[in-house]
């Protein structure tokens, strides 16, 4: 399958949508616990006909249990049997390209036709945990485009002279898409003609512009011949929307934990945030929630609408994370409904 074919997989007429996991942990839960509830998770929406399932990559976060990202991808794979799978992303400058390249190599093998590289260039965690993954290395963010470059000679067929190969790895053509919040990966998706994910789930503020600057400065490659592009968005969606909004309470406590640098495990929902933000930390999460797409189906669809018809996105892939697990499938299904019933054109 070429990547073309891969990215414009999806049911007729439908808007593809995605799940894109960051194995929130419950306070007090075993990380092999919440590791259960994703799989579970990936295969309930393989059922419903969702495109995709990527985990993210995070480092010394106390509730979140997706820092080996690439064996998670295994597991998941494994306990699935057709949707793809695969990272959103792996932070490229925490990892030497070689490795990458063998371990993603590896997973293709084992799951031929399955597997996404989405590739971004924080680090994913702090300065200090930044340095006790990368030891002595001293790249920067500014060393993307390098090391993206040197990752797809593992990736692609071998050149003459070539030293030093991926094994597995050489020739699979994993499939890359390029994450970013701001315009740096967006130009540098367009200028290699490859898909773009754009991280409006934290980061909306940049969302139109990036998105604008990638449709306009694409290039055709040999892996696309016309613009990709996906849209990462908190969805929620449920019975009634003031219901939504109560659930939506954990990912805003979630937000909140975080600029404090508290643990950020999923928290159960309240009926208000009043008692726990000051003004100043409720802009700062609003701000970072702005896309988020919370309420009844109805209001849902009405979100969903919006979202592409400003963007032009090809594809959402969607963040929902509720207390109780039952929730999140429950949204994920109304979804599933909604995206199934959009017409998108080709």
């Amino acid at each position: 399958m070429t990547m073309t074919e891969t990215m414009t997989t999806t049911t007729p007429n439908g808007l593809p949508v995605s799940v894109l996991d960051l194995v929130g942990m419950r306070a007090g839960e075993s990380a092999g616990s919440a590791i259960a509830r994703s799989v579970d998770l990936a295969q309930h929406v393989e059922a419903l006909g969702y495109t995709r399932f990527w985990l993210a990559e995070h480092h010394s976060i106390q509730g979140l249990a997706c820092s080996a990202t690439p064996v998670l991808i295994g597991h998941v794979a494994g306990a699935t049997s057709t949707i793809r799978v695969g990272s959103g992303g792996v932070m490229l400058p925490n990892h030497a390209p070689l490795v990458v390249a063998e371990q993603f190599g590896t997973l293709e093998a084992l799951y031929p036709g399955r597997i996404d590289l989405g590739l971004g260039r924080a680090p994913g965690g702090d300065f200090a945990t930044m340095r006790a993954l990368r030891r002595d290395l001293h790249q920067a963010g500014d060393d993307f485009p390098t090391l993206l470059e040197e990752l797809r000679t593992y990736l692609g067929p071998p050149h003459p002279g070539q030293a030093v190969k991926a094994i597995p790895g050489q020739g699979s053509n994993v499939p890359i898409t390029l994450l970013g919040s701001s315009g740096f990966s967006a130009q540098l998706a367009a200028t290699l003609g490859l898909p773009f994910a754009f991280a409006a789930h934290f980061a909306p503020e940049y969302l139109h512009a990036a998105a604008r600057l990638y449709r306009e400065r694409f290039r055709p490659s040999n892996v696309l011949r016309k613009p990709y592009l996906m849209v990462a968005v908190q969805i929620i969606a449920a019975d009634t929307d003031a219901e939504a909004r109560r659930l939506f309470t954990t990912p805003q406590q979630r937000f909140l934990r975080l600029i404090r640098n508290q643990p950020v495990e999923l928290l159960p929902p309240v009926d208000s945030m009043d008692h726990l933000w000051h003004d100043s930390e409720r802009a700062a999460v609003q701000s970072k929630l702005g896309a988020a797409i919370v309420g009844s189906t109805a209001t849902v669809k009405a979100g969903v609408e919006k979202i592409v018809s400003e963007t032009a996105a090809d594809e959402l892939i969607v963040v929902t994370d509720t207390y109780e697990p039952a929730d999140r499938l429950r949204s994920y299904e109304r979804l599933a409904a909604v995206a199934n019933g959009l017409t998108v054109v080709a």
